[in-house]
Parts: C-alpha cells; sequence; structure tokens
C-alpha cells in the first residue's frame, strides 16, 4: 500500500488550474517534485497536506483519506514549507516547546540531535536566523515527531553546497530507516544524487511521474539530454514553441 496516493487532484485558481494531478509514494522511498516556478509544485503540496483545500480529487496518507483523518495523518507526517515565519522575536526554544505539544511522539532527544547537528541556537528568534538556518529550524520540527513521511517545500533553498549536502545526507538516512520523503526542488543536482522516484509537473499537470532512473533513461533515447537540468529545458522549450505557434 503507498504511503501517499493523489488521485487526480484538481485546485482552480483565477489565472492557474492544477488538473488532475496523480502519483503515489511507497515507505522508504524520496521522490524529488520538480518544475519550473508557477508549475504548480506549491500548490500541489499545499493541496495534499490541505493547507489549500483542493477542488477536486482524492489523498490518501497512511491508508487514510485526507481530510477526514486529517488529525490522526498531520500527528503522523511532518510537512516542512519554508523558512520559519512565525512568532518571530520569540527564541526557538518556545515554539519547539508549542509545537512538542501538537504531537504525541514528540521525541526531545531526537530533537536534540538535529539542534545538535543543525548548529542551531535555542536562544535566537527566528528574525536574527538567516533564511538557510530558518529551513534548518522548520526541518528540525518536522523531524522530531518521528514522521512517517515528510511533505518539504524546498528545504534545500537558502543552504550553502555543505549544508545541503549534509541534508541529502539526513535524506537518506531517515530513507533508510523507512521514512518516505516528498519534496520539492529547483537544484536538479540534489534530485541525481538522492532521489529514487520523480515527479515533474509542467503547467498544472503531471508530464512525468516514476522511477528517476527510469525517467532519465527514457528522456535521453528521445535525446532531451541526459540531466535532469537539460531535461526541463527540452521539455519547457517544446512547451513555449507550442504555445507560440497557437
Amino acid at each position: 500500500m503507498p504511503i501517499l496516493e493523489v488521485v487526480s487532484l484538481r485546485k482552480v485558481y483565477p489565472r492557474f488550474t492544477l488538473d488532475s494531478v496523480s502519483f503515489t509514494l511507497e515507505k522508504g522511498r524520496i521522490m524529488g517534485l520538480i518544475g519550473r516556478n508557477g508549475a504548480g509544485k506549491t500548490t500541489t503540496l499545499k493541496s495534499i497536506f490541505d493547507v489549500v483545500h483542493p477542488d477536486g480529487g482524492s489523498v490518501r496518507l497512511l491508508g487514510m483519506d485526507m481530510p477526514e483523518n486529517e488529525r490522526e495523518i498531520k500527528r503522523r507526517i511532518g510537512y516542512a514549507g519554508g523558512g520559519v515565519d512565525w512568532y518571530m522575536r520569540s527564541p526557538i526554544r518556545k515554539i519547539a516547546r508549542v509545537t512538542s505539544a501538537f504531537y504525541p511522539n514528540w521525541d526531545e532527544s531526537e530533537y536534540n540531535k538535529y539542534l545538535s547537528a543543525f548548529s542551531l541556537d535555542e536562544s535566537k528568534s527566528p528574525r536574527e536566523l538567516s533564511e538557510g538556518m530558518k529551513v534548518k529550524f522548520s526541518l528540525t520540527l518536522a523531524l522530531s515527531h518521528r514522521a512517517e513521511l515528510l511533505i518539504l517545500d524546498e528545504p534545500t533553498s537558502g543552504l550553502d553546497p555543505v549544508s545541503r549536502a549534509e541534508l541529502l545526507d539526513v535524506f537518506r538516512f531517515l530513507r533508510d530507516k523507512g521514512v518516505a520523503i516528498l519534496f520539492s526542488t529547483h537544484i536538479t543536482t540534489d534530485l541525481e544524487k538522492c532521489a529514487d522516484d520523480i515527479t515533474y509537473i509542467a503547467n498544472g499537470r503531471i508530464v512525468a511521474s516514476g522511477p528517476l532512473d527510469a525517467f532519465l533513461a527514457k528522456s535521453k533515447d528521445e535525446g532531451r539530454g541526459e540531466s535532469l537540468e537539460d531535461i526541463m529545458v527540452s521539455y519547457e522549450k517544446e512547451s513555449l514553441y507550442e504555445k507560440l505557434a497557437d
């Protein structure tokens, strides 16, 4: 049974439509969600987590329907949608204490482990943190209640190369423990280093979804290039030419 199953997800805005998005993610696998700015990555992740309410389709997490089982699901998964931007003047120690009250599985030893690993100072407030450190703190909160699935929006954004490499090591470590990870990113080289699966979205529609190796091999055979970056450029140029020809 997939740990995450998205079927025909739809969200309509005045100038954008997320249209019939479907894909699945298995336990203990890392899936990268890629696409250019405005393609629908963040809308997809927020719709899965019910931060925004979809207009159609269904989402099952951990074998349960969302939003009917929202409380139970959210206790067992972690979501990080970018840098911390709440309680900007409060020390992160206080933010963590408030957050921990929502999770019966909160593990203080895990929290302290990631604080140390990410070199976070609990006495600082979010406004005193760099953008990269805000991302690290957001991830620390998500990782501290032993989540079975992590849904992360641009988690490597704002991180220096060394910090990004460390974070990918954390992802691989968690995968080996059976945690599933879905994360969006613009940094395609990160995916080539750690992802098992890829979901590529363009203009609100899924272009491809499946094992990364198969996607790369198929795209190479089609003459689109060998790297994810080359492949994305090829698809997006094709889309542009089609629009110009209309």
